[in-house]
């Protein structure tokens, strides 16, 4: 009898019923030519004694595992949440198993991540990219393994041929600067995030473009950079406005939680939204609709984002040649609240 701290094996099943280990493989993976009397024998001493299949061994040997990894930079809001949500949904129709990873916006993190999925012989990994990735040496390997990968959200730009599932975020940063433009306000100032990944890129892209298409100057005193994406960034980006040089009528947040740091900033300074201040941010989290005034901002469709990462990596998975760069775009939408409306 096997020990009981010691994991069962299918060599413990065969010596327990005097079987050879090659009959206790073929009865437990049901083969035909096994005997029901001997299957139903290697299952119910299985079943007493607890014994579970060695999935890793299993996926060497039929060179499927049935698993995707994920990573994801934080799990903070809700985002990166329902993003993970449409994941888990069309993946568990197809017959794949899930595991999540959270690099905690690590560079280091994430490479260890993609080398522990690796070694579980995932069949694809999706990830998106932490803000502090300037390396892609670990992306490049999951290719050169010929292993689906699929960036979500956050991509990066120097790597060619990237597949990937983003929303537009020069669109939706644009329309929410013009909004603001169309309600009068003239001195936009802009939290931004790291120009080094492609979502806060954009929308900082988009801000720029925004004011000189409508014909006011683009001013860097105007633009503070976020430290991170937390409420105290957002009420110590506000509070450097406030003591600055010019004075912003209406700010835009890359981010939603900065914008509600700013919000609080505001009312201790006795300033009113929008009166004096309007703001916007971006990813339209849950608490943008439960202050007052409620938030202006744009969805990303984290969920709808999730589920077409997931088809992008079946698709790659049903090819035999290299993968090349396949990237769907989707469409944000504007979300106006009291706190930019005039």
């Amino acid at each position: 009898m096997a020990k009981a701290n010691k994991r069962l094996s299918i060599a413990d099943l065969a010596a327990e019923l005097g079987l050879s280990i090659s009959t206790i493989s073929r009865a437990l993976n049901n083969a035909p030519d096994v005997s029901e009397a001997t299957k139903a024998q290697v299952w119910t001493l299985a079943d007493r004694l607890g014994y579970r299949p060695n999935s890793l061994a299993a996926a060497l040997r039929r060179g499927r595992s049935n698993t995707l990894g994920v990573i994801v930079p934080h799990i903070n809001g809700a985002f990166f949440p329902a993003v993970v949500h449409g994941i888990e949904e069309v993946a568990s129709q197809a017959g794949f198993n899930v595991l999540i990873c959270q690099s905690n916006e690590d560079e280091a993190q994430e490479r260890k991540h993609v080398e522990a999925l690796l070694k579980a012989q995932v069949d694809g990994v999706l990830v998106s990219m932490s803000n502090t990735t300037s390396h892609f040496e670990h992306f490049e390997k999951v290719r050169h393994q010929a292993t689906p990968l699929v960036f979500f959200d956050r991509m990066p730009t120097a790597l060619p041929n990237a597949c990937g599932v983003v929303v537009d975020d020069y669109r939706g940063a644009y329309q929410l600067v013009e909004h603001l433009i169309r309600q009068g306000f003239q001195r936009i100032a802009h939290f931004a995030g790291p120009d080094t990944i492609n979502t806060t890129a954009d929308r900082h892209r988009a801000y720029r473009d925004a004011l000189q298409a409508h014909g006011l100057r683009y001013d860097e005193r105007l633009v503070v950079r976020l430290r991170d994406s937390s409420t105290a960034a957002g009420a110590a980006a506000m509070q450097a406005l406030l003591d600055g040089p010019v004075r912003p009528d209406a700010v835009f947040s890359a981010y939603d939680f900065p914008a509600g740091g700013a919000l609080q900033l505001l009312e201790t300074r006795g300033l009113r939204v929008p009166q004096d201040v309007a703001l916007a941010g971006f990813s339209n989290e849950p608490f943008t609709t439960m202050v007052r005034p409620q938030l202006t901002s744009v969805d990303q469709r984290g969920e709808l984002m999730g589920k077409a990462a997931v088809q992008l990596f079946l698709q790659l998975l049903k090819r035999t040649e290299f993968f090349t760069g396949q990237r769907i775009v989707l469409k944000p939408q504007l979300i106006v609240r009291d706190s930019s409306l005039r």
